[in-house]
């Protein structure tokens, strides 16, 4: 079975590329070919996963049902999951609009943040400047889910992605599309 998803974002987030822009930001978020943000399939699954290893260690999960989505990897071999996780993205309609008219660039902005030492004065070169997409709407699917309750049940468990979650960034929800 396949079960399609959306994530509504209610702050800014990040989830980063790896690359960087030289002056205008130390780290970037992870962006398609026409510029537009998304996260990653195995973003998302690790997120689900995540969610579902805190479920096991307060008791709300079974380990070997988990096992069955997501795969084991143990020292002897790799088991694979049954479930497949697509990117998630923008709906196709805002996506062509977006990008049709060039508007791209409107979808990120850039913050900054610095240490501070003991005495309250800025630490020297510490200045971190970090691109953010604005809150969005993604979509994704998970390919080959028997289980869809231990899916729900991840979702509702996972209330932030991306770097910076401890400082408010990637505050998301979780649903099923119908």
């Amino acid at each position: 079975m396949n079960l399609k998803y959306r994530i509504k974002l209610l702050s800014d987030w990040h989830c980063g590329s790896g690359l960087d822009s030289g002056s205008e930001a130390d780290l970037l978020v992870i962006k398609d070919e026409n510029g537009m943000p998304y996260i990653p399939g195995k973003t998302i699954k690790g997120l689900l996963r995540d969610a579902c290893l805190e479920m096991i260690q307060v008791g709300k999960m079974d380990l070997e049902k988990m096992n069955q989505i997501f795969g084991q990897a143990s020292e002897k071999k790799k088991k694979p999951g049954t479930a497949r996780f697509t990117n998630a993205t923008l709906r196709e309609e805002e996506y062509e609009e977006l990008v049709q008219n060039g508007l791209a660039p409107l979808l990120y902005r850039n913050i900054a943040s610095t240490a501070i030492d003991e005495k309250g004065v800025t630490r020297e070169y510490s200045l971190r400047t970090m691109e953010v997409a604005i809150p969005l709407e993604l979509e994704g699917e998970i390919e080959g889910v028997k289980e869809t309750e231990i899916i729900e049940k991840a979702m509702k468990w996972v209330r932030h992605l991306g770097s910076g979650r401890n400082r408010g960034l990637g505050r998301c929800q979780w649903e099923i599309c119908a």
